[in-house]
């Protein structure tokens, strides 16, 4: 059973009326909320539906809250095969093990999710959901609904990824062609370790993926986290030989969200910092809320920013239970001068946009990549899991932007030493390499600025998005009601 709230107890105006269902994760969640705003701000007649899970319903209506939003709460599937009850999120998974068992459990929501868009008052324009949740796709189609898709990740990890697999590239087996060229990128090559894509190597992953593609390639478009002027050859290329039509309307981070007080005790640390010396920089470094780190590779990490002399802001995201065992006795101690250790969640976008952090030692997934675009703040990669591989070779070779950790095996699974994290921490924070990607980012962080100003590619690319896919759900109700 479902159950409907409005936020703030506003009425929802007549007119376009649009649904968001994200995948059950955070990093999928935030844009959509972001972008649920923006819609609310831009358009006056809009409306906004979010359908969610009961566990994950606080932090939405928090994120919309002040705003003439819906939440539609569908009951997530009970007594599914190794997912704790109450776990409703990838954040909250034991184990990143469970993912995609996790994700196919999602169809068990189909009948709930369908009574959902039914009753809906008014009914939906159009529908917004996770690439993820590819069932989707034949729910909306009974209602003769547009869906759009979004999937979170760059447009050029889409492309390449696409035509790897279209060429079998990456299925051949050939040992002694090491170095892969990539179909209609001829310019962009790597070690046949450095992608790790996991659908090569789990045949659950492969047929998911399977569904996931087909019910994009028949969905109305795709909506693309980006800006045209960092990943214009790759969008002009999938929106020309594959589809369907990418709509790059980002970056949605730079869109208006509510105020958070939660990083207080954080910019206090940083403020002081820049009072002692004003051109003290401080390295962020945080790896994503799913990253699952070894004790022995955070100790690495420890010693690696304790022998650099950088001032450093790290956040650990781990077991609480292992807080003791993953850095080295003394640690914090040793470094309480110029270092922080946080296990706390924290606002990423305020910490990145703080005037001493001058660099972030990241994942690569592709919100953090955005972020700190946005921030100005180069990078250095360190790639761990998933698309992270292709998002640091965009962030490294494509933009330079940023400089590349290198671990000991050339994959982005492999384990990173001490001094050789200390040696590339030095380059980005002090060294000539990173003056240049520090310049680099300012200039992009221009751009994307002014992409989502009024007039710019993102804000034409929005409102030709919602103008399209209206028409289309126009004129779907007038062959189905006359």
């Amino acid at each position: 059973m479902s159950s409907i709230s409005k936020n703030d107890n506003v009425s929802q105006p007549p007119g376009q009326h649009v649904v968001f269902f994200p995948f059950m994760s955070k990093g999928h969640t935030i844009p959509l909320l972001q972008l649920a705003r923006l819609l609310l701000h831009r358009r006056r007649h809009i409306s906004v539906t979010f359908l969610t899970t009961p566990a994950n319903r606080p932090f939405i209506a928090q994120f919309l809250s002040g705003t003439a939003s819906s939440i539609v709460e569908l009951p997530f599937p009970e007594d599914v095969a190794g997912i704790p009850a109450g776990v409703e999120s990838t954040d909250t998974l034991p184990s990143m093990s469970l993912f995609f068992s996790f994700i196919n459990s999602t169809e068990l929501m189909k009948p709930d999710f369908e009574r959902a868009l039914k009753n809906l008052d008014p009914p939906a324009s159009f529908l917004v959901s996770d690439g993820f949740l590819w069932w989707t796709l034949e729910s909306a189609s009974k209602l003769g609904l547009p869906r759009l898709v979004s999937y979170g990740s760059s447009n050029y990890f889409m492309a390449v990824r696409t035509a790897l697999t279209l060429s079998g590239a990456l299925h051949r087996h050939e040992p002694e062609r090491e170095i892969i060229t990539v179909p209609s990128f001829p310019w962009i090559k790597f070690n046949r370790n450095e992608f790790k894509y996991p659908v090569l190597q789990n045949p659950q992953a492969k047929e998911l993926m399977t569904k996931c593609d087909d019910a994009t390639n028949r969905s109305f478009g795709i909506i693309g986290n980006s800006f045209y002027e960092l990943e214009s050859v790759f969008i002009d290329q999938w929106n020309r030989e594959i589809g369907p039509k990418i709509w790059p309307v980002g970056p949605l981070c730079l869109q208006a969200q509510p105020e958070s007080c939660s990083a207080t005790v954080v910019h206090q640390w940083l403020d002081e910092k820049l009072e002692k010396d004003e051109s003290s920089s401080v390295l962020y470094v945080a790896f994503g809320s799913q990253v699952e780190i070894s004790s022995e590779q955070h100790r690495e990490i420890a010693k690696g920013l304790e022998e650099s002399n950088v001032n450093f802001l790290w956040v650990i995201r781990k077991p609480k239970d292992e807080t003791k065992d993953c850095l080295p006795d003394g640690f914090e101690n040793r470094v309480k001068n110029r270092g922080k250790v946080l296990t706390d969640w924290v606002d990423q976008t305020k910490i990145l946009n703080h005037r001493s952090v001058q660099g972030f030692l990241s994942h690569c997934g592709w919100n953090s990549v955005l972020e700190s675009i946005c921030a100005g703040v180069p990078i250095l990669a360190w790639p761990m899991r998933a698309e992270q591989s292709l998002n640091a070779k965009l962030v490294v070779e494509e933009v330079k932007m940023g400089l590349r950790v290198e671990t000991c095996d050339g994959t982005s699974k492999g384990f990173v030493r001490s001094q050789g994290l200390r040696k590339m921490v030095e380059e980005l924070m002090e060294g000539e390499m990173g003056k240049e990607v520090r310049k680099k980012v300012k200039e992009v962080a221009d751009m994307a600025k002014k992409a989502v100003e009024e007039g710019g590619s993102s804000w034409q690319a929005l409102d030709s998005l919602i103008d399209e896919a209206c028409k289309f759900g126009a004129k779907r109700d007038s062959e189905m009601y006359g």
